[in-house]
């Protein structure tokens, strides 16, 4: 089997399958892209079998069949070949030779019957969305998920899918950040599913922020995202997600309203002298004004103050100033409004006049 492709053609969809091939595999097969060619099209997948990429092109070509080549190699070499570099392809037997110029590769294969690919038969749900709208979903969330906690199921971001709206929730323990958009589906009762962190890094890799649409597919045990050129799949994780709502706070009836630029910039400079560890910083609250104080094991100290809208009763808080400034990075609003009910609760923060995103961080002892 014969086949010819342009660098600038394989360069980038190769960039996008990468990093789903898992360097670390134990099955050799894994560390290897499935190529399937057809009259009118070319198919490379990529799988670690929990996260599957599948992307297509619409190319014609003299000869049908299937492959398996090294991703790793294969991206190199492409990567490494000159610009405007043309690719021939020949397979024989457990062997690839890769031609380019004057250059000449030769790759082992794999079977590719031997490929594992993920089949999904049991959907529960499906509905299409704006790809711009699900990937300012998974944005401005993705980044409260926990990163190996014995809690699984938080090493995940969940999705809540209802009838007319689309939620994403992610929590690590210790902060919580909530997103919602409005969606179209058939369905009479409100689904959760929980995807994985690698299922979230590579699809917010493959969103771009259009206004095309992308279908998705949810099963009991996989998501599966369709665009016009690839198709996504992830398998989700197995367990429950904690009840979200009961940690998200009311909002105060004397909220702080602060300049979101001033306030990231002075928890930033107030950070520098924090514990390393621990990342405490104190924040008091009084009429009109947010003090933030931070100080180390090397008894430096570190204070600033803010000029903000604030008619409430004296607050003294402790925050690990990391997930403030998280948060505050995410948000894109000009001004912020942060609510604190008294010094053992948790700090509500909402963007100004922005309804479908919540953010909370909870206190700590300093």
């Amino acid at each position: 089997m014969k086949f010819n492709i342009d660098r600038e053609t394989l360069l980038p969809i190769l960039q996008s399958v990468s990093g789903v091939v898992d360097r670390r595999q134990t099955l050799p097969i894994l560390s290897n892209l499935l190529i399937n060619i057809q009259t009118n099209s070319l198919s490379i997948t990529a799988t670690d079998m929990e996260v599957e990429l599948i992307v297509n092109l619409d190319i014609a070509m003299e000869q049908t069949g299937e492959i398996t080549i090294p991703a790793r190699k294969l991206f190199d070499i492409c990567r490494a070949l000159p610009q405007e570099a043309k690719l021939e392809f020949e397979v024989k037997n457990d062997r690839v030779l890769i031609k380019s110029g004057k250059s000449r590769f030769t790759l082992a294969s794999l079977p590719a019957q031997e490929y594992p690919v993920i089949d999904i038969t049991d959907n529960i749900a499906s509905f299409k969305i704006k790809q711009k709208k699900l990937e300012s979903l998974l944005e401005n969330t993705q980044f409260a998920m926990a990163q190996q906690d014995v809690r699984y199921y938080l090493n995940g971001l969940l999705l809540e899918i209802s009838a007319s709206t689309l939620r994403a929730v992610a929590t690590d323990g210790h902060r919580l950040a909530l997103d919602e958009t409005e969606i179209e589906t058939s369905l009479q009762d409100t689904i959760q599913i929980i995807i994985p962190r690698k299922g979230i890094t590579e699809l917010t890799r493959l969103l771009t922020d259009d206004d095309s649409e992308i279908e998705i597919e949810v099963s009991t045990n996989h998501i599966r995202v369709k665009n016009s050129n690839s198709c996504f799949t992830s398998k989700l994780i197995d367990g429950k997600f904690p009840d979200y709502q009961r940690v998200i706070p009311e909002l105060s009836e004397t909220p702080v309203l602060a300049q979101r630029e001033d306030l990231k910039s002075s928890l930033t400079r107030a950070s520098i002298l924090s514990n390393e560890k621990y990342r405490g910083v104190r924040i008091i609250l009084s009429p009109d004004s947010l003090r933030a104080l931070a100080h180390n094991p090397e008894q430096e100290e570190a204070e600033e103050e803010l000029e903000v809208q604030y008619q409430g009763a004296e607050i003294e808080i402790g925050f690990n100033v990391s997930y403030l400034l998280d948060t505050l990075s995410i948000i894109d609003s000009e001004t912020v409004r942060l609510s604190v009910l008294d010094p053992n609760s948790s700090c509500l923060i909402l963007p100004e006049n922005e309804s479908h995103s919540r953010y909370v961080v909870m206190p700590m002892r300093l």
